[in-house]
């Protein structure tokens, strides 16, 4: 097999994980808070605020 197209698919599903993680914690930032700019910054911290809501919230 060749090693760069697994590395390859590796990248990708690493890019759409982040950017899935921040869609999903600025849609709970906004539902809990109704505030665009605590949704940007839980935007951008992305998966570590969904962990926390997830455990604490």
């Amino acid at each position: 097999m060749n090693g760069n197209r697994t590395y390859g698919v590796r990248v990708e599903s690493a890019k759409y994980g982040v950017g899935f993680g921040s869609a999903l914690a600025i849609a709970i930032s906004y539902a809990n808070n109704h505030s665009i700019l605590w949704a940007i910054i839980h935007g951008i911290l992305g998966w570590l605020y969904v962990i926390y809501v997830a455990l604490f919230g």
